[in-house]
């Protein structure tokens, strides 16, 4: 088995269909891009976790569920916890709303099955406070359940302002990392002046420019070079 096909293997356990389709088209074409992900994957100013976590969150926010599924995987073996994952989930309402949320139980259901968790599963067609009212139920601490209920409130009143600015607070997830994700969200979605805005408020809670780069490497493993050309617009330059 040829170097990139192997690779996958051990990230998936299987060889996904369009990685064993590269290569029978192009075996050279899947080396490259091969080496690629091997860099932009690479534990650096962002964990290796985080990277995978932050693109479960931010192909849910798109809505996007063949990558959101692979990187929940990823964030598993990594060492996330169900409550980082529902947290990145959450965020991903600020951009896509209700239907992000629905999008999004596909990556919990499978990070359940991931860590052998014996939980009911949910309808995928279920209103954003019920799916926010499930996955309170996941909560192990005083300070999450504190945090839940917020949001609940805040979902019942209807303040949407309220409610996306509580989404970015740290609980589990510290807001620095939820900033970093809103980034990433419009950075996949191509909407240069919106990452820009993102990238200046993520600047605001402590990220720093290496990190703003290293996730706009990963951006362009899901969403294409165009996913580069975004965050290097609101990258300042050496």
């Amino acid at each position: 088995m040829v170097k990139g096909l192997e690779y996958f293997k051990k990230v998936y356990d299987v060889v996904p269909g369009w990685v064993q389709k590269m290569h029978d088209y192009n075996p050279a074409m899947l080396e490259h891009y091969t080496a690629l992900r091997g860099i932009a994957m690479a534990q650096g100013v962002l964990s290796v976790k985080e990277k995978d976590i932050l693109l479960v969150g931010m192909n849910a926010a798109r809505q996007y569920v063949r990558s959101m599924v692979y990187h929940t995987k990823g964030a598993i073996d990594g060492g996330a916890s169900l409550e980082e994952i529902i947290e990145y989930l959450l965020v991903a309402f600020n951009y896509g709303g209700e239907r992000a949320l629905q999008t999004g139980l596909q990556s919990f259901e499978y990070a359940l099955e991931l860590t052998n968790t014996d939980a009911d599963r949910f309808s995928h067609e279920a209103s954003a406070i019920d799916i926010v009212r499930y996955y309170s139920t996941f909560t192990s601490t005083e300070k999450s359940k504190a945090y839940f209920a917020k949001l609940l409130d805040l979902f019942a009143a209807k303040d949407e302002n309220a409610l996306k600015s509580e989404l970015l607070n740290s609980n589990v997830v510290s807001a620095k990392m939820k900033y970093i994700l809103m980034t990433g969200i419009y950075i996949t979605v191509l909407k240069n002046e919106e990452t820009d805005y993102w990238a200046t408020k993520s600047r605001n809670v402590g990220v720093v420019e290496e990190e703003l780069a290293e996730l706009g490497y990963i951006c362009l493993l899901t969403a294409g070079i165009p996913a580069w050309f975004e965050i290097s617009d609101a990258l300042i330059q050496k």
